[in-house]
């Protein structure tokens, strides 16, 4: 699982670091995934919806045993 998360935020990381930022997975426990906004994303007043609306959708949709992403 966690190759399967990794391959799928490293296609999320080439559109944030293009905007100053970067994502790191932290954990997956049970079938959520916790990762950690940095650079510009860790400060964005949009980080929220970049989370939910981009990064959980994508994971999601190509990982189907997701069921959540949390910022950490």
């Amino acid at each position: 699982m966690r190759d399967k998360v990794e391959a799928v935020l490293a296609k999320i990381r080439v559109g944030l670091k293009s905007d100053g930022g970067d994502i790191e997975l932290v954990d997956i426990k049970d079938s959520v995934v916790y990762v950690k906004l940095k650079g510009a994303c860790g400060s964005c007043p949009m980080a929220t919806l970049t989370l939910k609306n981009w990064v959980e959708a994508n994971l999601k949709r190509e990982i189907p045993g997701i069921s959540a992403v949390q910022s950490v």
